[in-house]
């Protein structure tokens, strides 16, 4: 049985916050863009529609649908309402909304690589999730790992290959070993990865990971347990919140999209059935690898942990908020409301310090 503190421990919640929104004079309206033109579409629009459960008694909210060219408000009837790009309006019945914020909520490009991010700095309207350079950095997994991997981050070795390079298989292998994985180097959800186990597999996880980026990533297999750690900050970094980890064990091969969204297709732990110091170690570092990119909002920080060593994987700026997604459970394990966590990077926008 887990002890009172140590579940007060693995918590590692710092400085819980309280406030009382009912001072504000006037309720904000706040865009949650969602969609976006990866396959992480539907899961986009899932997340969106959980947000806006929890933000929706507090603040005017609005689902904002980003498909390509097409942006829009679709309103109780079913009936689009397309947004002015010019300043990102929207006009219903001859009345302009403007909104003092936005919630990303969006998987992906262009809602997780910056291209977002850098439109609505130009327009200056605050947005919840990382800025527009730490969000490019961030989605691309190789040069995240070259970045951090400079302030000493442990991680596994990787090869980048863009579409049309010259590749010499035996080298590579030589390099990497068996099994690898290869994966697209600016994509989520583990769409277009695979476990390579003999050279014949490579190149036809080549060509599937191509489908989704041009650059791929084949990274050198690490056997280990597979953790993710969810991270909150204000920009002053005066309130911190460090999420319970959680292990994930797939039944499949390893955690990809089928495993990730159908229940029963993993077990996901959380608080994570780990000793306290390797607990501690993971929440540490992915606090620490929060700041070391400049990150802002919600984020989620995922390892493989080693014996007592986490192995940097990836970092999530715009992690999935739905039903089955890491972060909620692990705020639920915590005892922390996700309207609570969704206000406080909405009002940090907001905030002088």
């Amino acid at each position: 049985m887990i002890s009172l503190a140590r579940v007060s421990w693995i918590f590692y919640v710092k400085q819980i916050f309280y406030f009382n929104l009912s001072e504000r004079t006037e309720m904000k309206t706040i865009a949650i863009v969602a969609g976006g033109d990866s396959p992480e579409y539907e899961i986009s629009i899932k997340s969106a529609n959980e947000v806006k459960k929890e933000l929706g008694s507090k603040y005017n909210t609005y689902i904002i649908v980003i498909r390509g060219t097409n942006w829009y408000w679709e309103g109780e009837k079913g009936r689009a309402h397309g947004i002015d790009k010019n300043d990102f309006s929207l006009n219903v019945n001859g009345t302009k909304i403007r909104f003092d914020a936005v919630f990303v909520a969006i998987h992906g490009t262009p809602g997780e690589n910056g291209l977002l991010q850098g439109y609505f700095d130009m327009l200056k309207i605050p947005y919840t999730s990382c800025d527009a350079f730490c969000s490019a950095l961030t989605f691309n997994k190789q040069a995240c790992k070259l970045f951090l991997k400079e302030y000493g981050i442990l991680m596994a070795d990787a090869v980048l290959v863009r579409r049309g390079d010259p590749m010499d298989r035996t080298k590579l292998i030589e390099r990497l070993g068996l099994p690898c994985f290869v994966k697209p180097n600016d994509s989520g959800s583990s769409f277009g990865v695979s476990k390579v186990k003999t050279v014949e597999e490579l190149l036809p996880a080549l060509d599937n990971a191509f489908k989704e980026s041009d650059e791929v990533l084949i990274e050198k297999f690490v056997e280990g347990r597979e953790t993710a750690c969810g991270v909150v900050k204000t920009a002053s970094r005066s309130k911190s919140i460090i999420l319970p980890v959680t292990e994930i064990i797939s039944k499949k091969e390893f955690f990809d999209y089928e495993a990730k969204y159908t229940p029963g297709l993993s077990d996901e732990i959380t608080p994570a059935p780990m000793d306290e110091q390797i607990t501690g170690k993971i929440q540490d570092l992915s606090s620490t690898i929060y700041d070391l990119l400049g990150c802002k909002g919600i984020v989620r920080v995922d390892f493989i942990v080693v014996g007592e060593t986490p192995y940097f994987l990836e970092i999530n700026t715009v992690p999935g908020m739905t039903r089955e997604s890491l972060v909620p459970k692990q705020a639920e394990a915590a005892g922390i409301k996700l309207s609570d966590i969704y206000s406080l990077v909405v009002e940090d926008l907001f905030s002088i310090d």
